[in-house]
């Protein structure tokens, strides 16, 4: 059963953690459960145009979590969807532009320009 590239579509996590990782070339992306890393792989360099190092996934489970319709009515728990990680490392000389800031001109006046 093979999938059609178009369907898989991988995003970018913008955390701490992922940031802290995108300084040492590895980015972190959430993909489909069903996906496996060859499909991964040519997901990331359809959709960002670079060159693929490593790939390392992940499937993190959904958490129990309680609910109440009320003081004694219908209280239980019920459970998060799981999710899939992927770690991307990069090939060397290959980048995102998913952290980076657009430069912007900051002109610093002196207390006798403002006068």
């Amino acid at each position: 059963m093979a999938k059609n590239l178009s369907t898989i579509l991988v995003t970018p996590v913008t955390t701490e953690k992922a940031y802290g990782l995108s300084q040492k070339n590895v980015y972190v992306f959430n993909v489909p459960l069903a996906a496996n890393k060859n499909e991964i792989t040519e997901a990331v360099k359809s959709q960002y145009g670079v060159e693929v190092k490593e790939i390392k996934t992940l499937v993190q489970q959904g958490k129990a979590v309680r609910f109440s319709r009320g003081k004694n009515r219908y209280p239980g728990t019920t459970k998060r969807t799981d999710s899939k990680k992927a770690y991307v490392t990069l090939a060397a000389g290959s980048s995102l532009a998913i952290f980076e800031q657009p430069e912007e001109p900051t002109e610093t006046k002196t207390k006798e320009e403002k006068k």
